[in-house]
């Protein structure tokens, strides 16, 4: 390990806090009566329901969401037995993974005893506190004994992912390389080099799967496994010898198809790759050096498929694609063991999701780079969401279809759509907007058809259906970029395309342009030239005389540049006199719709008001009910500037054009977002529980807040959402991903049905 890895390894670990875990409570202890639930006298309901029926240990603690990773540091990494205390830092670091990727619990247990029996008894004892039990780098030939014994006393799932985390995983990248190279699991000569717990495993699956156990020749630190080898075959090992005339790993790849490497750096030699069958597919999977490195072999078989174990290759083997989102499967459906169905359900969720498109927030992970199925893409990234969506869902219907699940799942593709939520914090308050999408999706115009991130929110809305998308770039720009980036979408098929370089209704629109904005100083020529050069403005009369039902704009150039040239062209819906921006930001704790951060730089209270009511208006399309605050420095008139003047004022003519509309005001930021507060200050207040929606008393104060509470709150935003236009019209702006961009596509169809 380099020195300024190693340092900075120590220092992320010791820094700001030892350690990489903490355990935070998650129902409050602010009073005595919190204390009277949480502990005595309340806390006996909740242990008499258990004992009553032990199932109900699921619905009062976080047994069902809790996982013990368990280790004697025996076998850990490429550190070997290092020891149960040692080896710590890697059972947090797991414990991490599992948190990070799939939201499940974890404890982490380093026990230091190398009897297995002892051992055993040790981790069966733990039933009672942990919903499943995670096996970790644990010695062979002990782990496999360990394991089929507490799988045998333990009615909760017990996995030790060494052995089947790499095998599920493996199996998966053996089922894609092998539809690369075109070559069937029957027909296969495999060659294994290893035979520890992961390959073992690795052999098992790949048999279950259908490769022929006669086809397989495996390899330990004293050659080929064989028939006639005298002495030093365990019972796991000697499952696998064959009779064979192979006694080295040279001789055994000569001809091999398919090469599985759980063995040390460097074992795999060139000349010994240059031997195997054509398009041999080649996992190489040691770790931090695999067995050959990619560029070694590609110089000898440049037809090769190879995986390793490392994240800066292609098809990286990595058992987080596995683990986190098994637990979470066999946790939420109640699973008393992982079976085999369960793992080959696994398998085949995470091989054909490397067949299916990459999202745009994969690919902004791994530096923007195309993914595509193919030689360098058999596997899905660790970071690509639809993991937690996908796997757990095929866990649990696998555990229901064999018998297995104490709390079968009634609805599976609710339960896929709650899990989205994981990974989407924005799908909570998104998921009506999409469905309402869905229903009737409508002719979506988008200005930036060349920009990537949408160009990938536009495959996200055809493959979803949440819109009729068109596009307005250069065609051989957008066919390009859509080959680069891997979206199996095509003009002219999937969306419509406005070539700019081949429009023919330039010229009539330029005369709508003109007879608009001709008494504003821009002449017939300059009309047109404006129209062909700014997309913005084709997108916005293209809007406007009812081409397209809704549009999007501004991700490329500054907010008030786009916003304006679309005022020009579709103007204020009637009645209005402002336009104004609404933004969603949605916290750990809560969800906040904050205005107006772009447009209105100190707003009158007439505007406040105006303001209010549209974005109030906009709340009610995700079926939240608002509750309105008026923010302000001052406290239901603490205070007697003219700013807090404003704020009275407003909520006099919100009130009297809106009675129904849950307000209150003017009040500082504290007091709108907690009940507490506002209630030792005016509690006859009119607003109840929480603001969902803050209205600013100026531009500062509404950018200044959105922003730092998205910095600081590690929120999600979505917007902004332009108020008062005549049509469904967005402003995103430049910092917007295709996630964004998707979510205010969707919202922008919804509010064009509505407005229809």
């Amino acid at each position: 390990m380099a020195d300024d890895l190693r340092d900075s390894a120590l220092q992320y670990h010791r820094f700001p806090r030892p350690g990489k875990l903490a355990i935070q409570a998650i129902k409050p202890m602010a009073s005595q009566r919190d204390l009277s639930l949480a502990y005595s006298p309340g806390v006996a309901a909740a242990c008499e329901e258990i004992e009553r029926d032990p199932l109900n240990a699921a619905e009062y603690t976080a047994r069902g969401n809790l996982v013990a990773v368990v280790s004697n540091g025996t076998a850990v990494l490429g550190l070997g037995a290092i020891g149960a205390l040692a080896s710590k830092p890697v059972m947090e670091g797991k414990a991490v993974l599992f948190k990070k990727f799939a939201d499940v619990d974890v404890f982490d247990i380093e026990i230091e005893e190398r009897d297995p029996d002892k051992f055993i008894e040790i981790v069966a004892g733990l039933e009672a506190t942990f919903g499943g039990i995670n096996l970790e780098d644990i010695k062979a030939p002990e782990c496999f004994e360990i394991e089929r014994r507490l799988r045998e006393r333990m009615d909760i799932p017990v996995f030790h992912d060494d052995q089947h985390g790499t095998a599920i995983v493996t199996a998966a990248a053996l089922l894609n390389g092998l539809r690369v190279v075109g070559k069937y699991l029957a027909d296969i000569r495999l060659v294994c080099n290893g035979a520890g717990s992961a390959a073992l495993a690795c052999l098992d699956l790949a048999v279950a799967l259908g490769v022929r156990k006669e086809n397989i020749l495996v390899c330990d630190r004293s050659g080929v496994i064989h028939t006639e080898r005298a002495g030093g075959l365990d019972q796991y090992k000697a499952r696998y010898a064959v009779e064979t005339e192979a006694r080295t790993l040279a001789d055994a790849v000569n001809g091999a198809d398919v090469f599985f490497g759980l063995s040390s750096g460097g074992s795999l030699k060139a000349e010994m790759v240059a031997t195997m069958a054509d398009r041999p597919l080649i996992l190489a999977m040691a770790n931090p050096t695999p067995e050959i490195m990619p560029e070694e072999a590609k110089a000898v078989r440049p037809d090769a498929v190879i995986a390793t174990g490392r994240s800066d290759y292609p098809n990286q083997v990595n058992n987080v694609l596995c683990f986190p989102f098994i637990f979470r499967g066999a946790l939420d459906c109640g699973a008393t063991t992982i079976n085999e169905e369960m793992k080959l359900a696994t398998v085949m969720a995470i091989a054909d999701m490397a067949t299916t498109t990459v999202p745009e927030t994969v690919a902004v992970a791994y530096g923007g780079q195309a993914m595509t199925f193919g030689p360098e893409y058999i596997l899905p990234k660790p970071f690509d969401p639809r993991l937690i969506d996908t796997i757990p869902p095929a866990v649990a219907k696998a555990a229901m279809d064999t018998g297995v699940a104490a709390r079968p799942i009634e609805d599976l593709e609710a339960y896929a759509r709650s899990l989205s939520k994981l990974v989407y914090r924005s799908g909570n308050v998104m998921e009506p907007v999409f469905e309402r999408a869905r229903q009737n999706p409508l002719r979506l115009l988008y200005a930036e058809g060349e920009d990537e991130r949408v160009l990938r929110a536009m495959e996200v809305c055809v493959s979803q259906r949440y819109a009729k998308p068109v596009l307005i770039g250069r065609r051989a720009v957008v066919e390009a970029r859509l080959e680069e980036l891997g979206l199996p979408v095509k003009p002219d098929v999937d969306f419509e395309l406005i070539d700019t370089q081949d429009y023919p209704g330039y010229a009539e629109l330029a005369g709508e342009y003109h007879q608009l904005m001709g008494r504003r100083g821009i002449q017939p020529d300059a009309a047109e030239k404006r129209v062909r050069s700014r997309a913005t403005i084709l997108a916005s009369l293209l809007l406007r005389r009812g081409d397209v039902d809704a549009m999007i704009t501004g991700p490329v150039g500054t907010y008030r540049e786009h916003l304006g040239l679309v005022l020009d062209v579709i103007g204020l819906r009637e009645g209005v006199s402002t336009a104004a921006a609404l933004q969603l930001l949605i916290l750990e704790r809560a969800t906040l719709f904050i205005a107006d951060p772009y447009v209105n730089y100190d707003p009158d209270a007439s505007q406040i008001a105006e303001i209010t009511l549209m974005a109030a208006e906009q709340v009610r399309r995700f079926g939240i009910t608002p509750r309105a605050a008026l923010v302000s420095h001052s406290n239901f008139g603490s205070d007697d500037f003219d700013s807090a003047k404003k704020m009275r004022q407003a909520l006099a003519l919100i009130r009297e054009r809106a009675p129904d509309l849950v307000v209150d005001g003017e009040m500082q930021a504290d007091a709108a977002l907690s009940m507490g507060v506002r209630g030792r200050i005016l509690p006859d207040s009119l607003l109840e529980g929480e603001a969902n929606l803050l209205i600013m008393p100026n531009l500062d104060a509404a950018n200044i807040t959105f922003s730092a509470l998205k910095a600081l709150g590690n929120g999600v935003a979505v917007g902004p959402i332009l108020l008062g236009a005549a049509k469904s019209v967005h402003v995103l702006n430049r910092t917007v991903t295709a996630r964004g961009i998707t979510n205010m596509s969707a919202f922008a169809v919804v509010e064009a049905q509505t407005d229809r």
